[in-house]
């Protein structure tokens, strides 16, 4: 007998296959008994206006009156975001979802069977709904026996099973089989197709050992478009969908160049550090001075973003002359003709770094420390703060997903706890790790407590040790299952202009710290917490505790 839980999202993403193919070859007798016996991936057509914010910034710079131009025409494969299928939790979208297809059969695969590398399909999806596809919505379906008696789906909630599924039901009941560690999948529509009700849509999907791709076969009628720059394609950025959509967000583009321009203004031929990988601000920064002289940094894109630069210097009227390109932060340093610095700008964004918690951004405020020496005595410095804000959450779905595991026959799991960053139900002599999340994408999720400052990080100045005790007020009743942490930058002091990532922002992860324990929240329970915040500045790290209050 072969028993396996080699899955993903994806279904294929952890190596399934190659697994499989060894235990047929080595291990298996003829025809074994399996559990699970049998897989089904299945997909469905959907229009959202969320999901194609995430990956068409050539549609969203077009709506965009600011002249900033990140992707130039003919330049669409300039900035993308990778053709794969993200894991997603689509039940946070659900009211902007408009389904155009029944769900479809894609791949079977018997685990029973010596499975293949490589597998193609041809599919044929009769749209149920008039609309534009902006993503294919996918999940799987296991049969767990031969008989064909139990199953588990991680499809959305409200999408219904086919009447010959019996889904396995949750253990837990009240939680809607929310978890974490399998989602559904989005496949992003490289051109968002336009489709009618009861049209037929030809759809190739393709498996190899780790994934599922898809492509749309394009309709007859299609008008032709313009080819591509191969220049484009020699630099690509690879974004995050997050990232992407961020950067099509017309309110966080018009707050940063007001910005960057207000301090731009008060400089004649300004001298200007991008200390991060923001190609966003290089680019504004270049475009809204004709006498600056930008140093970008780009730390994680290098060279890549210096070709970059170049490909679009004319779409956004400078010229190379005007960028000063670094080997690295201490060649700036060392560079003794150089001028004094009048502007410091970040979002802040490290390219490659996407799964961070939020206070490990301050590596901006690193380095603008290293950077004291030649920054000018009256220098811009945006953003100009940090506040490190916190509330307390009900976070019943989350908490039950990060559960340590006990003692299971005779087995000691703590080192595996330790490995997946356990938090609830640990021991009391432990405390879990901070968790970079989606809040928004976490199941149930309710804000308990008055949201509090715990930290304030001054940019104008070097970097120094932060300690803070606060007091947070509850708000509501409820279970209080951690501690939800995120940072607001202050873009201009002055106008009061700030930049939230909190609990009910996309595009940003914020940092979650679980209890070990739950704790109720009502009139004759905890009225407050009293937390203490410290920040290292050696290494980075962020100790908090806490105490909660009687009344």
């Amino acid at each position: 007998m072969q028993v396996s839980e080699i899955l993903d999202s994806e279904f294929l993403g952890e190596g399934l296959i190659p697994t499989l193919q060894h235990a047929h070859d080595k291990l298996l007798v003829k025809n074994p008994q399996t559990v699970p016996y049998r897989a089904t991936t299945y997909g469905q057509l959907v229009e959202c206006t969320y999901l194609w914010e995430m990956h068409d910034l050539v549609g969203r710079e077009a709506e965009a009156s600011d002249n900033i131009h990140l992707v130039p025409s003919g330049m669409s494969d300039l900035i993308v975001v990778k053709q794969q299928q993200f894991a997603m939790h689509c039940d946070a979208i659900k009211e902007e979802i408009k389904l155009l297809s029944e769900p479809f059969k894609v791949f079977e695969f018997d685990f029973w069977r010596r499975p293949d590398n490589y597998r193609k399909t041809n599919l044929h999806i009769k749209a149920t709904n008039d609309g534009t596809v902006h993503a294919i919505m996918s999940w799987w379906v296991l049969q767990l026996d031969s008989e064909g008696t139990i199953f588990y789906s991680t499809g959305p909630k409200w999408i219904p099973c086919p009447s010959d599924v019996k889904v396995l039901e949750s253990s837990f009941l009240s939680s809607g089989n929310w978890c974490d560690h399998w989602k559904q999948c989005v496949w992003f529509t490289p051109n968002c197709l336009r489709v009618f009700k009861d049209e037929e849509v030809q759809l190739h999907a393709i498996h190899n050992e780790t994934s599922i791709s898809y492509e749309f076969e394009a309709p007859r009628h299609k008008e032709e478009v313009a080819h591509p720059d191969f220049r484009a394609r020699s630099c690509q950025i690879v974004l995050s969908p997050e990232r992407n959509a961020l950067y099509g967000d017309g309110g966080w583009r018009c707050l940063m160049l007001n910005a960057i321009e207000k301090a731009l203004c008060q400089r004649v031929s300004p001298l200007c550090l991008v200390a991060d990988d923001s190609i966003f601000l290089t680019v504004t920064a270049a475009y809204l001075s004709k006498s600056s002289h930008v140093i970008p940094l780009f730390p994680g894109l290098r060279k890549k973003g210096l070709e970059y630069l170049q490909i679009v210097a004319s779409a956004n009227s400078y010229t190379m002359d005007r960028i000063q390109f670094p080997k690295d932060l201490q060649s700036v340093l060392q560079c003794s003709h150089q001028r004094k610095i009048d502007l410091l700008i970040a979002e802040p964004f490290y390219y490659g770094n996407d799964n961070v918690l939020p206070w490990q951004n301050l590596r901006f405020w690193k380095e603008r420390t290293l950077l004291d020496s030649v920054l000018s005595k009256d220098v811009q410095i945006v953003p100009c703060r940090g506040l490190l804000k916190a509330c307390a959450m009900h976070l019943p779905d989350l908490w039950r997903s990060r559960c340590s595991l006990g003692e299971v026959e005779g087995f000691d799991h703590s080192v595996v706890n330790t490995t997946l960053g356990a938090c609830g139900d640990l021991p009391v002599t432990e405390d879990g790790p901070f968790l970079p999340f989606f809040v928004w994408q976490s199941g149930e999720t309710k804000i308990l407590s008055e949201v509090a400052t715990l930290l304030e990080f001054d940019f104008l100045k070097p970097m120094s040790p932060c300690f803070a005790k606060t007091q947070i007020q509850f708000r509501e009743f409820g279970t209080c299952h951690g501690f939800v942490l995120w940072i607001d930058w202050v873009i201009d002091a002055e106008e009061n202009t700030v930049l939230s990532t909190g609990p009910d922002k996309r595009h940003w992860k914020q940092g979650v710290k679980l209890l070990n324990r739950p704790v109720e929240i009502g009139d004759c329970e905890f009225s407050s917490t009293e937390m203490e915040a410290f920040l290292d500045p050696s290494n980075g790290q962020l100790v908090l505790k806490h105490a909660f209050l009687m009344n």
